[in-house]
């Protein structure tokens, strides 16, 4: 798999101009005109760069990750670096938009280096991208713009201030369109939440949790066709528990009815249960309940 260290030799392996600064590259479309064509396929490939990007009026599949999504609607989306890109010919890349690909080092020394990571979106995948209303279009384009002026010219030793200023405010906008998108698309929401709980009472019922103890995010986001982060956002908007305390708490209603046999140790409680040391069992069960297992067992055992 090839790996682009700068920015430089990512846009030239996808036959695209030379950028004016050296760690940011900034294309918009104006007008009827459209953004530059990259190269019409390529294998897996990953980068050091972050990208940005609205695409409208492409028609074709991009494959990101596992995903395979159309982009025949426009969308926002975002990239982190080491993420793996690939796409065919089938791809039309003639597109409205503007494209802002930026290396990492770019923000090193600047609060928005560790705030970046804190935007899950950059770990979503594009079929998880966020589709904006033309009020929001309008917002989003007005700061591009000036990210874009500031690009253009000459650099002085303001530019890079400007520039990562804006782009922080892009961000933030970004995120909470996010919200918007969350609430708007509520049943959706809904549903992956009850495919989730689904995926895991499927889990627990086959035997697996003995056989192959807990499940992963990863194994459950991939069999819902979903990035870690954007299940583990969805449930938290819905719930206000995050994947990771949606599996505790199936774990914990399991441990109840399992405790309530007497002939079975704790010990035999948890490796039935997936927990490979007893003592991570009973330690999570008194941090939920305020008791430990022993204690819920007599409890219960004697009413």
């Amino acid at each position: 798999m090839k790996h682009f260290k700068t920015l430089s030799s990512y846009l030239d392996y996808l036959g695209l101009p030379r950028p004016e600064h050296p760690m940011l590259s900034v294309f918009n479309s104006k007008g009827d005109g459209y953004l530059p064509c990259p190269r019409e396929s390529s294998p897996p490939i990953i980068n050091d760069c972050y990208s940005i990007s609205f695409k409208k009026y492409v028609e074709g599949d991009l494959n990101y990750g596992r995903t395979t999504y159309d982009f025949t609607n426009g969308a926002l989306i975002f990239i982190a670096p080491k993420q793996v890109l690939q796409w065919d010919n089938s791809v039309v890349f003639e597109q409205k938009g503007f494209s802002i690909n930026f290396h990492e080092d770019f923000l090193k020394g600047t609060e928005l280096a560790l705030q970046i990571k804190k935007y899950g979106f950059f770990s979503y995948t594009v079929n998880e991208a966020l589709h904006l209303s033309p009020k929001e279009e309008k917002q989003i384009e007005s700061i591009v713009k000036n990210i874009e002026i500031e690009y253009q010219n000459n650099q002085d030793v303001f530019s890079k201030d400007i520039i990562i200023s804006q782009l922080n405010t892009l961000l933030k906008y970004a995120n909470r369109f996010y919200e918007r998108q969350f609430i708007n698309r509520k049943e959706i929401s809904n549903n992956l939440l009850d495919q989730f709980n689904r995926q895991l009472s499927r889990y627990f019922e086959s035997g697996q949790l003995q056989e192959n103890g807990i499940p992963s995010i990863e194994q459950i986001a991939g069999q819902l066709s979903v990035s870690q982060r954007y299940l583990s956002d969805t449930l938290k908007k819905e719930t206000g528990k995050n994947t990771t305390e949606h599996i505790q708490l199936q774990l914990i209603n399991e441990a109840k009815n399992i405790l309530l046999q007497p002939y079975k140790s704790i010990s035999e409680v948890a490796y039935e249960l997936g927990f490979e040391y007893p003592q991570y069992f009973s330690r999570l069960f008194k941090k939920k309940e305020g008791i430990s297992p022993t204690a819920y067992r007599e409890l219960y055992t004697l009413n």
